[in-house]
C-alpha cells in the first residue's frame, strides 16, 4: 500500500488550466550517450557594477548552435552551498539537455548557469550561512538584471523579450527564481523554484496581484520531494495560487533535498519551455 501511495505522489500535479501529465525521467536520462551531437559549455567572465569587479558564470549552448538564428535563454540557479559549478557537476544539464535534444522534446535554448551569491569573495567556503553570504543572495536580483542579462544578450545570439526568458532555481536558488522572477514580471515569463528555500518570500509579496500573474506568466513551476523538510515553502505557495485561481504546475516527487529530485524537476521543466 505504501508503494502505491508514493508512486502516487511521483505525478502529483494542480493546474488552473487542467491536468498537465508528466512523466518521472526515465532510467539513463542523466547518463552521456555516444554518437549524438552534443552542446557546448562555456566560462564566460562578466564585469558586474553591482559587486565591482568580473564574476564568472558558464553557458551552455544547443547542439547546432549558431549565431544566424536567435535563442531563448534558461537561467538556472544553485542552492546555498554552491556556485557556479553546482549544477554542472551535480546535476548535469548538458547532459540531460544533450540526450532530450536527441530525442527531439526540446525547443533550442541557451542556459545559463551563475553564481547567486553575489559580492567579492563570492565562493561557496567557510560558513555558507554567513549573513553577509545570505545577504548576498538577495544582492543577486541586481547583479542578474543588471549586469548578467545584458551581458549574455550582447555575447550571444539570444533573443531578448521576456517571453523568452526563464528563470528556475534550486532550493535556495529556487527562492532566488520565486522572488526575482514573480518580482519582475516584464523580464521573465517561465519561472519556477525546485525545493524552495526559506528565503522565498511569503505568497503575499511574491504575488500581491494575481491578476497580473495570470496574464503575463507562461508558465510558474513549484516542486518538491515528499520528504523534502522544506516542503511547506513550496506548499504554501500551491495553496495561495489555488485560492486565488492563479494557472501553475504542482509537482511532488518521491524524493529528499537532493540532485536525484532536482535533475528529474530539469528533465521535466525544459520539456515545458519556449513552446
Amino acid at each position: 500500500m505504501k508503494n502505491i501511495f508514493l508512486l502516487g505522489l511521483m505525478i502529483l500535479i494542480w493546474s488552473t488550466s487542467g491536468a498537465q501529465e508528466l512523466h518521472v525521467a526515465p532510467e539513463g536520462f542523466d547518463v552521456e550517450q555516444v554518437n549524438i551531437a552534443k552542446g557546448h559549455i562555456d566560462t564566460i567572465r562578466y564585469d558586474s557594477k553591482t559587486v565591482g569587479l568580473q564574476r564568472k558564470a558558464l553557458i551552455y549552448t544547443p547542439p547546432g548552435y549558431t549565431e544566424s538564428e536567435k535563442y531563448p535563454v534558461l537561467y538556472l540557479l544553485h542552492g546555498i552551498g554552491g556556485d557556479e559549478l553546482e549544477w554542472f557537476r551535480n546535476g548535469v544539464p548538458h547532459i540531460i539537455l544533450d540526450n532530450l535534444y536527441a530525442q527531439g522534446k526540446l525547443e533550442p535554448m541557451i542556459v545559463v548557469l551563475p553564481n547567486g551569491r553575489a559580492m567579492k569573495d563570492d565562493r561557496a567556503t567557510g560558513d555558507i550561512m554567513a549573513s553577509d553570504k545570505v545577504a548576498a543572495f538577495a544582492t543577486f536580483e541586481k547583479d542578474l538584471l543588471d549586469d548578467l542579462i545584458p551581458f549574455v544578450e550582447k555575447l550571444y545570439a539570444v533573443k531578448t523579450d521576456r517571453t523568452h526568458r526563464a528563470l528556475f532555481g534550486l532550493s535556495m536558488g529556487g527562492g532566488q527564481a520565486l522572488n526575482f522572477g514573480l518580482g519582475n514580471l516584464d523580464t521573465f515569463a517561465w519561472v519556477g523554484g525546485f525545493s524552495p528555500a526559506p528565503n522565498t518570500r511569503t505568497p503575499e509579496e511574491l504575488i500581491p496581484d494575481p491578476k497580473k500573474v495570470k496574464k503575463k506568466l507562461k508558465l510558474l513551476w513549484l516542486s518538491c520531494g515528499d520528504q523534502d523538510g522544506l516542503m511547506r515553502f513550496t506548499e504554501r505557495t500551491h495553496e495561495y495560487l489555488q485560492k486565488h485561481d492563479v494557472p501553475h504546475i504542482y509537482y511532488i516527487e518521491v524524493g529528499g533535498h537532493d540532485f536525484k529530485v532536482w535533475k528529474n524537476d530539469l528533465y521535466q521543466v525544459s520539456q515545458l519551455l519556449f513552446k
